[in-house]
């Protein structure tokens, strides 16, 4: 079965819903670090069927109302890729300086694609995927009520604009260093995402909030079956 168009947005069929987002922790570091989301994904046990299911995904560290994805909106891969996302977490605590591929458990979360894949029949073919990265340092004299009211609502603002898999971001060390990375499933969603008047709140304040932004861009491939992928630089993909 294709897409649906419901006037002038698309919809796709939910071959397999996940449980209910009101059902898992909105405890920010359950999210982040014990892929606590990864608890909607329903693995056909029976005893589940009793538990209200969704077909809104938790793909942040927020897990409140406005910040979950509707798997509706994504075709078949992409609604496979958002949900092995959720076993998304470090695998190391120095992640805000270390190699971004090495701090993240990737190989896991392509291995739970496949087997996603499998359970519902699906042959996953060759797809490229969108990836941004932010390191920062902030200021000591930044505010962090601030900090977090901004990127709450231009979270809110990436959901609701559409494309965006999955925001994970840590927490700042001791030299209030930090990362956070987006993967979206086109740039052109990445662009439109950040279009809103929170993102440009955000852009304004960032020099009252932070010492130091680096900004990089990255391409995910995911190959035929899942059998292989790659991370590389986004100049270097074209």
């Amino acid at each position: 079965m294709g897409q649906i168009f419901n006037g002038s947005e698309a919809t796709y069929p939910l071959k397999t819903p996940v449980l209910h987002h009101n059902l898992v922790t909105d405890d920010f570091d359950a999210l982040k670090f014990r892929a606590a989301s990864s608890l909607q994904l329903q693995r056909g046990l029976r005893y589940q069927e009793a538990a209200a299911s969704s077909s809104h995904l938790i793909t942040s560290p927020y897990n409140q109302e406005g910040h979950h994805l509707n798997l509706r909106t994504l075709d078949p891969s992409d609604q496979l890729l958002a949900k092995a996302l959720t076993t998304f977490k470090p695998n190391r605590s120095d992640y805000a300086t270390a190699g971004y591929l090495e701090s993240f458990n990737w190989q896991f979360v392509i291995d739970i694609l496949k087997d996603l894949a499998a359970a519902e029949s699906y042959e996953w073919k060759e797809r490229s995927f969108y990836v941004v990265t932010f390191r920062s340092t902030l200021l000591a004299t930044a505010d962090l009520d601030r900090l977090h009211e901004l990127d709450a609502h231009s979270h809110v603002e990436a959901t609701t604009s559409g494309g965006l898999l999955k925001y994970w971001f840590g927490t700042r060390d001791e030299k209030l260093r930090n990362l956070a990375t987006c993967i979206w499933r086109s740039k052109e969603d990445a662009r439109r995402g950040g279009l809103g008047p929170w993102h440009k709140q955000a852009i304004a304040a960032a020099r009252q909030l932070y010492e130091k932004i680096e900004f990089t861009t990255l391409k995910l491939t995911i190959a035929d079956g899942a059998e292989a992928w790659d991370i590389v630089d986004w100049v270097n993909a074209q």
